[in-house]
């Protein structure tokens, strides 16, 4: 029977993908490059994990053709399920390759059997459009990886040792700039746009996402152009992707590449100057007003409601 296989190349946030390969027909197997501590923490689910040590001076590109290799010297391939990030990219495309398999990026959901079909339903266009494709098997697919797998049974993990490509080498680099906890898991989230007039401002953003315990997202060029905030704040379709069960848009026009990414929040609630805002015609709620004034007037609202 065709594995399917896990890749873990940019730490263990891979529980979906976990999740995923058990629903499909077929041993699961976690190829995890990086540290020992992320083979613990996904081997902890219960899986079987082959491990790729990768020391800090080492980029996963460079051990991509490795692992690829050995994942086919493993036996028959099925599925091959990777993350968005960096690392897992470069793994899955050295595997795609490989195999000569087809690659589907942006994937929602997977359904089949590693010996067979597979059913994908995945984004085109940005995430303008959400497709099913039956494929045939062996197939890489990119999806978002998730949280870290929760702890189950012990599973088990081997070393692998395999020689990196001598023609990477990373030469440098700082850490990302992050800030709170991941938007993708956080069940409230208060977005903020362009209608925020100066950074000193996010303070009374604040204030409304500590009374409703909410993290706090924005829009493109609050992130990217102005930098108010960090990158993985930012939500859209280069953003990232989430699914809250409450989502308010602070001074947000709605444009479709920020809706895209906050689509699947079971409630939007706008505040908006402007009546007309693309935004107004997304949401469950809209309170017509400036944000200026709505804020602390919602806040002092919460403030009255009865403690849960």
């Amino acid at each position: 029977m065709n594995a399917i296989w896990v890749v873990a190349a940019d730490g263990p946030a891979v529980g979906a993908l976990l999740a995923a390969g058990h629903r499909l027909d077929g041993p699961v197997r976690a190829l995890v490059i990086g540290s020992r501590e992320v083979a613990d923490q996904v081997s902890a689910a219960g899986e079987q994990v082959d491990w790729l040590p990768c020391g800090p001076d080492v980029p996963v590109a460079a051990l991509a053709r490795a692992a690829a290799a050995h994942v086919l010297g493993a036996g028959p391939v099925g599925v091959v399920l990777t993350g968005t990030g960096p690392g897992s990219r470069a793994v899955a495309g050295a595997l795609a390759a490989a195999l000569g398999a087809e690659v589907l990026a942006d994937v929602r959901t997977v359904d089949g059997s590693g010996d067979g079909t597979v059913t994908v339903t995945h984004l085109l266009l940005g995430g303008l459009v959400e497709q099913q494709d039956d494929v045939d098997a062996p197939v890489v697919l990119v999806m978002d990886g998730g949280s870290a797998p929760e702890p189950a049974a012990a599973g088990t993990v081997q070393e692998v040792e395999v020689a990196a490509d001598a023609r990477l080498r990373r030469i440098g680099g700082e850490p990302a700039l992050a800030t709170g906890d991941d938007l993708r898991t956080a069940t409230r989230i208060v977005g903020v746009g362009r209608g925020l007039r100066t950074r000193e401002d996010l303070a009374l953003v604040e204030t409304l996402a500590s009374a409703l315990d909410a993290q706090i997202g924005c829009s493109r060029p609050l992130a990217e152009g102005l930098g108010w905030l960090p990158t993985d704040r930012y939500l859209g379709v280069s953003g990232l992707r989430v699914a809250p069960q409450l989502y308010v848009a602070l001074g947000i026009s709605g444009q479709l590449q920020h809706m895209i990414g906050v689509r699947d929040a079971e409630v939007i609630v706008a505040v908006n100057t402007d009546p007309d805002a693309l935004v107004v015609s997304q949401a469950d709620w809209t309170v017509v007003g400036d944000l200026y004034d709505v804020v602390p007037a919602l806040v002092a609202a919460l403030a009255r409601v009865p403690a849960r």
